[in-house]
């Protein structure tokens, strides 16, 4: 990522990845990390999108194809069945994974040492790329044996 340098709110870079759509319209996501906050190694506190088509992809679920759950009592093999639901989501809708802005991950009865596995399979969709996210821990999911969901906003030109 390239640096933009200080401008005024923190760190700040933006995603040269994410600066043109196929089509030539532009598309830019600032990455911020304010000063005066913690800089954290797995996502971005602040991201400023440009663009003009908003994609909501609803909470992925750890299901193959046919509906049938992935990796019952699996959190390492749920969560990369759910990042590669939300990389199928987001083709469908025309948009990448580096345009993604933010995600919400809930994860049934969170603790800390959770984090670690859900990040390698995060990396697996995302890469370097880092959206801002929430994690939420929840006491239950939609549907039985679910141990983890993710949703996503991503900013496309097209």
């Amino acid at each position: 990522m390239a640096q933009i340098g200080d401008s005024g709110l923190g760190h700040s870079e933006v995603c040269p990845y994410a600066n043109s759509d196929q089509d030539g319209s532009r598309v830019t996501l600032q990455l911020i990390n304010p000063d005066d906050l913690p800089t954290p190694s797995t996502y971005t506190h602040v991201v400023v999108a440009t663009g003009t088509r908003m994609v909501f992809i609803a909470g992925q679920e750890p299901e193959d194809v046919h509906g049938n759950l992935v990796g019952p009592g699996d959190l390492a093999a749920q969560a990369r069945q759910v990042y590669a639901n939300l990389g199928r989501a987001l083709a469908a809708a025309g948009a990448r994974p580096d345009q993604v802005t933010k995600i919400t991950i809930y994860v049934v009865h969170h603790r800390p040492e959770h984090l670690p596995v859900i990040e390698r399979a995060r990396q697996h969709l995302f890469g370097e790329h880092k959206p801002a996210d929430t994690v939420v821990g929840v006491e239950t999911l939609a549907g039985p044996g679910y141990l983890i969901e993710v949703d996503a906003i991503a900013v496309t030109d097209r």
